[in-house]
């Protein structure tokens, strides 16, 4: 290597340190490793293969195996991470969902094309995917009972804060109304077996319900879920006229705390183990037979510890009929629920979301959803 190309690579590793450039542009993971010579940013491995299929955009480097040429140092030099995203996330709404390094594939390339492709946050007048307070469009549902996608329409409507569907595309009359403030928006292709699979969550009569859907364009099955948390951002503005912009955020569509197996008994000594599903979405734990249900079977409300929940190891006897060992009790007012896990690496997994969770204090509205939940039982 000549003396002028180690220069060079020391350079670009010099860059790499400079404030705003040690994290991913897009996606926030630490040291990024690569860099496109075309944008000026700094990218780990999974986004800088995005940005190979914007071929006529953004051209990346290896920061350590790669050629740089002086031109090439220059331009990293005068732009980097903040000042591309000055320009390319100039007017990002506030309601949009910015994926991490932890999100799904599908969300990350559309948030990258988004940027630097179609260039929609360099003017103010960014969409939020609706027109005139509306969006309609065909998405593929799974059959509740059969498992079968079926295209099915659906209407989103700021105006009375509804997603509705319809069997048919000329129906008159929806399938199903959800209101938008019980509504959840989850990436899951792993579960769903989807690359573009989302998985919406939502309450009716204090039940949980879920619908899995689908469309093979990624930009089309984005733009849903970033026009859902459009309209309940909107919608919760006008419920909450007092809340800041961050704490109706928290309110929006998130990942799940944590999904899995774990074995649960009912209150009875003599109840067996059963196998079921587990999906921890903010204080409600849920239990599915199966991961794809469209019914919980059941929930459990975790609230604070200082209102006496309590969660804490358990040693499950052979005579208690589970085939895992490694016990959890989550203790509530009114009763103590039993659970095994796996392995000691899964419990103290599940452990440390639990406790995380009641270890931070209720607001209202998960008073209103703990007396809702008392009043079931």
């Amino acid at each position: 290597m000549s003396e002028d190309q180690d220069w060079n690579k020391k350079s670009v590793k010099i860059l790499a340190k400079k404030e705003g450039n040690t994290k991913c542009a897009d996606c926030g993971e630490p040291d990024p490793q690569w860099a496109s010579s075309t944008l000026g940013v700094f990218l780990c491995v999974t986004c800088c293969g995005i940005h190979r299929n914007l071929q006529d955009i953004s051209k990346v480097k290896s920061l350590s195996m790669a050629k740089w040429e002086e031109d090439q140092i220059e331009y990293l030099q005068k732009h980097g991470n903040n000042a591309a995203k000055a320009i390319y996330e100039a007017y990002v709404p506030v309601y949009h969902y910015r994926p991490t390094h932890l999100d799904c594939h599908v969300l990350r390339e559309q948030w990258i094309r988004a940027k630097y492709e179609r260039k929609e946050f360099t003017k103010k007048e960014s969409s939020d995917g609706l027109h005139n307070g509306v969006k309609e469009g065909i998405l593929f549902k799974r059959g509740r009972d059969n498992g079968q996608y079926f295209a099915r329409k659906f209407v989103l409507t700021l105006l009375d804060g509804t997603l509705k569907y319809f069997i048919k595309a000329d129906a008159k009359e929806p399938k199903a109304v959800i209101k938008v403030d019980t509504i959840n928006a989850t990436f899951q292709p792993e579960k769903m077996k989807h690359t573009h699979g989302l998985q919406i969550t939502y309450v009716k009569d204090n039940r949980t319900r879920n619908i899995f859907v689908y469309h093979n364009d990624g930009q089309v099955i984005v733009s849903w879920f970033n026009a859902i948390r459009a309209v309940q951002f909107h919608y919760m503005k006008v419920a909450f006229p007092i809340a800041s912009d961050k704490e109706i955020l928290n309110r929006l569509p998130r990942n799940f705390l944590k999904e899995g197996y774990m074995e649960k008994t009912g209150p009875k000594p003599t109840d067996a183990f059963k196998k079921r599903w587990f999906t921890l979405d903010g204080r409600r734990l849920m239990y599915f037979k199966d991961p794809l249900d469209a019914f919980a079977k059941g929930e459990v409300f975790l609230g604070s510890s200082e209102n006496g929940y309590q969660v804490k190891p358990e040693t499950i006897s052979s005579t208690q009929g589970s085939l895992w060992n490694y016990g959890i009790s989550i203790s509530t007012p009114e009763r103590t629920y039993l659970f095994a896990c796996e392995s000691e690496t899964d419990r103290e997994n599940w452990l440390s979301v639990f406790k995380k969770v009641i270890s931070l204090p209720m607001n209202i509205r998960e008073y209103a959803v703990e007396a809702k939940f008392k009043h079931r039982t």
